[in-house]
């Protein structure tokens, strides 16, 4: 059996000299010499006494040299030397190189521009089944194919995702018996699926943040013998039942730079199972991307896009557009930990604009069948709000019907000219096909210019809000919607509004009734209680029981909702109400006489409801979708549900203006990605106050068709 050997650097030199990592703030020349060559002493001769220790001499100007776990990865005669990340320690490596070459290893080195941090991010299971291989801080995933091709083991790829614990071994350790020692929140749910995968319940040791904090992960296992900093009463014990001797020894001045015992070491002697070799799962894949990629910062969201979701790139190359009118190209390779992170990556970049790229032949979609009604197959594609077109039998194919979250389904392939149609999944049939997965599919975004580049984001303004905008800035925005408005009418264009009873409650179902008067919308969409409380208000005068000129409440007000639904049942529904005379004003009345069309969705909380309402919530989600059909804007006013349904079903291209007082809500729109939303964080009473005054200051000729 060989001999277990460590390798150590004395701190010489050690000190925090700047600041790469979260423990190092604050910290710059305040560690104690004599106390950090203490601390390190003691844990030399607690390792030394129980295995070899081999000392790296430390050199000048480099005080990161003490962790050693970063020198590189060793297995058996073989070293992959470090590429690091910050060129803070990059002076480090021919110093370790030099060390493996003199003591009998045969080095490997990894491309320059690929970082890779040694056993500070790969940890070996301690039966040598696998290379637990950490990424996202310091080490790119991309430099795990080398680990699994020049040490021929099976390597398990971790992403990181807290950066107090930026390498793997600050939250992660393998322990004796198959156990582990870990942090689970330093992990993404990916990996913690991974993690859960190999390591059974009973043999992974999950310790809370106050253990992490001190780097109780960052411990050294010499057999039944557990080395760190410091542990809680509660982790001693869990490690005491399962048979650990835990040995604490203070390395206060190491954290300070964000290290502790397993960062000072680096075990030179690993254990090999010769029955198991390489093995990994790792994606890779290019993409393309055309377009104004700086100016509407498509690349630097693709790019965020990339590491966020676990995976890492490599640009390729990057063709940047000479004048402000040229597009740009980017070629990225996309590496990803597995198939499913890929597919789920890839999803999003295509609805940015990224596509195979043309040279290398793009592969048709692929289809499954759909074997049950209503049931699409399990990797289904899932469409977004952009344009969207297929590739089949090598032609690229428009999907009509675009929507957010459905999918794509193919029919007419036997007939030469094959139609690709969303669908929601409850209208599936079963034997048409379905695109699966993320191969030949692409997205039309259509982004050109400087003037696109404003995103959702930028668009969002606040009324009366601490910090947010100005009164006038509000303004500018409603003065922008009242011209657009009033182009969409005159040329003939649809409005939709989707209206909550907070418009009736603020005031403003006159305003809304004017705009329906005056022709400027064509749809409304809502729920029982807009229609309720506007016809209680037209009526009675009340909403809610409030007496809406006064505000106070009115004696038996509560029940004037109820005696509102009860009329409108007496007469069998909202038209045949406003016929008979019992409804002279408000938004219901004003969509009956002008023949603009509404559709009102039930709920479970619905008192009544009125005749008009759509119970049959699939129903009412089909009616809803006819009338966005054509919508070139759709007006959503404090309505946060009805708002984020019809937005699922608005393909791009669409003009959506979110209002309402909540921000949380107005955000919830943006977050659908669509160039064309804006957002007004503003009570929805004063904004249609201010919309209707704007669009009386405008002069452009009108007639009403049906005055």
């Amino acid at each position: 059996m060989t001999e277990l050997r460590f390798l150590m650097c004395a701190p010489d030199h050690y000190d925090v000299d700047y600041i790469i990592n979260p423990w190092m703030e604050g910290n710059i020349h305040k560690s104690s010499r004599d106390r950090a060559v203490e601390q390190w002493q003691s844990l030399y001769q607690i390792i030394k006494d129980r295995a070899i220790v081999d000392l790296v001499p430390p050199a000048k100007g480099w005080p990161d040299m003490v962790f050693t776990a970063n020198a590189g990865l060793v297995l058996g005669d073989k070293a992959v030397v470090s590429r690091f990340y910050h060129p803070e320690r990059q002076g480090e490596e021919p110093y370790f190189r030099q060390w493996f070459e003199d003591n009998g290893f045969t080095a490997y080195e990894l491309p320059k521009d690929l970082p890779f941090e040694g056993a500070g991010d790969a940890l070996f299971d301690r039966e040598g089944r696998w290379l637990w291989a950490g990424y996202g801080f310091r080490s790119e995933l991309a430099s795990h194919g080398y680990l699994a091709e020049w040490l021929d083991i099976e390597v398990l790829s971790l992403h990181l995702v807290d950066d107090r614990f930026y390498h793997l071994d600050t939250c992660f350790c393998p322990l004796q018996g198959g156990y582990l020692l870990y942090y689970p929140a330093a992990f993404d749910g990916y990996s913690n699926r991974v993690i859960e995968g190999r390591v059974p319940a009973s043999k992974r040791i999950a310790i809370a943040e106050a253990d992490a904090v001190n780097f109780a992960c960052n411990a050294v296992n010499i057999g039944d013998t557990v080395v760190m900093n410091k542990a809680s009463v509660e982790l001693r014990s869990v490690l005491t039942k399962a048979g650990f001797d835990l040995v604490e020894t203070p390395l206060t001045e190491f954290l300070k730079a964000g290290g502790a015992s397993k960062c000072l070491t680096l075990r030179v002697t690993e254990p090999i199972m010769p029955d198991r070799h390489a093995s990994l799962t790792l994606e890779s894949r290019v993409l393309e991307m055309r377009g104004h990629l700086l100016d509407a910062g498509v690349v630097s969201r693709a790019l965020d896009l990339i590491v966020e979701g676990g995976g890492s790139f490599q640009v390729l190359n990057f063709d940047l557009g000479e004048q402000r009118n040229s597009e740009s190209s980017a070629r990225i390779k996309l590496t990803a930990p597995s198939r499913l992170v890929m597919e789920e990556l890839f999803s999003q970049l295509i609805e940015i604009g990224a596509i195979a790229p043309t040279d290398e032949g793009q592969k048709d979609a692929l289809l499954e069948d759909v074997i049950q009604t209503g049931v699409a197959p399990d990797d289904f594609y899932v469409s977004t709000i952009y344009p969207t077109e297929v590739q089949i039998n090598g032609q690229w194919i428009a999907v009509d019907n675009q929507r957010m979250d459905g999918a794509i389904a193919i029919t007419g392939l036997g007939s030469g000219s094959p139609k690709a149609q969303c669908k929601v999944l409850r209208d599936l049939v079963a034997g048409e096909s379905v695109v699966v997965g993320v191969d030949g599919i692409r997205t039309n975004r259509k982004i050109t210019g400087r003037d696109a580049t404003k995103s959702s984001a930028s668009q969002e303004f606040a009324f009366m809000a601490n910090g947010v905008s100005s009164e006038r800035r509000v303004e500018l925005v409603v003065e922008q919607i009242a011209w657009e408005l009033r182009q969409i009418r005159d040329r003939g264009g649809k409005t939709v509004v989707v209206a909550g009873p907070v418009v009736v409650h603020t005031g403003g179902s006159e305003h809304l009734a004017s705009l329906i008067r005056d022709g400027y919308i064509h749809s409304l969409l809502g729920g029982n209680a807009i229609a309720v409380h506007d016809i209680e208000q037209a009526t009675m005068g009340t909403s809610l029981g409030v007496d809406m000129k006064q505000g106070i409440a009115v004696r038996g007000g509560h029940r004037h909702h109820l005696k509102t639904i009860n009329t409108i049942r007496r007469h069998g529904n909202i038209a045949k109400a406003v016929e008979a005379g019992s409804i002279h004003q408000g938004v219901m009345y004003e969509c009956v006489k002008h023949d603009v069309p509404y559709v009102l969705a039930g709920s479970i909380r619905d008192d009544g409801p009125l005749p008009d309402t759509v119970t049959d919530m699939i129903v009412a989600q089909e009616q809803y979708a006819k009338q966005v059909e054509g919508a070139d804007m759709i007006l959503m006013l404090s309505s946060m549900l009805h708002s984020i349904g019809v937005g699922n079903m608005t393909p791009a291209g669409v003009k959506l203006v979110c209002v309402d007082i909540n921000p949380a809500v107005v955000t919830k729109l943006a977050d659908r990605g669509s160039l064309e939303s804006v957002g007004v964080v503003t009570d929805v009473g004063l904004f249609l106050s201010l919309l209707v005054s704007q669009l009386e200051k405008l002069t452009s000729p009108y007639q009403l068709v049906n005055a």
